[in-house]
């Protein structure tokens, strides 16, 4: 549908799952795409392929989002190359540790944070003052997890780490909304991707655990992709302050049988 045409979008964690799935569905929506990862290069490169065969251009970034240093170059590399940035996917995580929070190291907690809360605001940060520069108007999209509502033992980091993007979306909307700049969360459950190896890799585990999801499987990167190009596109400009739950029912069922 080229929905996309014309527009250029920063992907961060694009070389693989839902970000790589992303970053090709703007492509072929007619978006170019900085294609942004932390180790795995090779991953980078095989979406930048996948994006030049949609015929749209492309460049590979390495960069660590929860150092601020490093995002201010990765915006001043990818304004150099394309010019103006117009789409912005917070999309790069760290997984929960599994720790009990009476066990957690202060360097765990901090890890989790400032990778998936602090990497947001810093690239959140820099995409809006590029926009501000450019006359206002842009799209943010926050990959966060239903986790941001559904909390789980052990997972104190993650959570808390995915409700911080949920409330700094909403307050940016209301800082942004005058100037034409939506910010969204998409809230993804089980979905099928690297940080999910274990799911991958043994079918029967992927099984029990689908037994709680009320549709009874696991989503595919590229169901979030679909929702992330509405969100980035023309049809979503009076949408902001939303989170939108990929979860195939998770998020309703939580209490059932209680």
């Amino acid at each position: 549908m080229q929905r996309l045409t014309g527009k250029v979008a920063l992907i961060t964690g694009s070389d693989s799952g839902i970000g790589q799935a992303t970053a090709i569905a703007f492509a072929q929506e007619g978006a170019d795409v900085v294609i942004c990862y932390h180790t795995d290069k090779k991953g980078a490169e095989d979406t930048l392929k996948g994006g030049q065969q949609q015929n749209r251009k492309g460049i590979t970034v390495q960069v660590d989002i929860s150092q601020e240093q490093e995002v201010a170059q990765l915006f001043e590399q990818a304004t150099k190359e394309f010019g103006a940035l117009d789409i912005l996917v917070n999309n790069a995580a760290v997984n929960g540790s599994g720790i009990y929070v009476a066990d957690m190291s202060t360097e765990t907690f901090d890890r989790t944070i400032r990778t998936n809360l602090y990497g947001t605001f810093f690239c959140s940060r820099a995409f809006i003052r590029h926009r501000q520069q450019k006359g206002g108007q842009g799209k943010i999209i926050n990959v966060s997890s239903v986790h941001e509502e559904i909390v789980s033992a052990g997972t104190a980091d993650y959570c808390a780490s995915k409700a911080g993007v949920r409330n700094l979306a909403r307050t940016l909307a209301l800082e942004l909304a005058e100037e034409g700049i939506t910010v969204n969360n998409i809230a993804p459950g089980m979905i099928l991707t690297p940080m999910n190896q274990e799911a991958l890799e043994d079918k029967a585990k992927r099984e029990k655990s689908e037994q709680h999801i009320p549709m009874k499987r696991a989503g595919k990167p590229e169901e979030i992709a679909k929702v992330a190009v509405f969100l980035a596109s023309p049809d979503a400009d009076y949408v902001t302050g939303s989170t939108y739950f990929m979860d195939g029912g998770l998020s309703q069922f939580v209490g059932q049988g209680a």
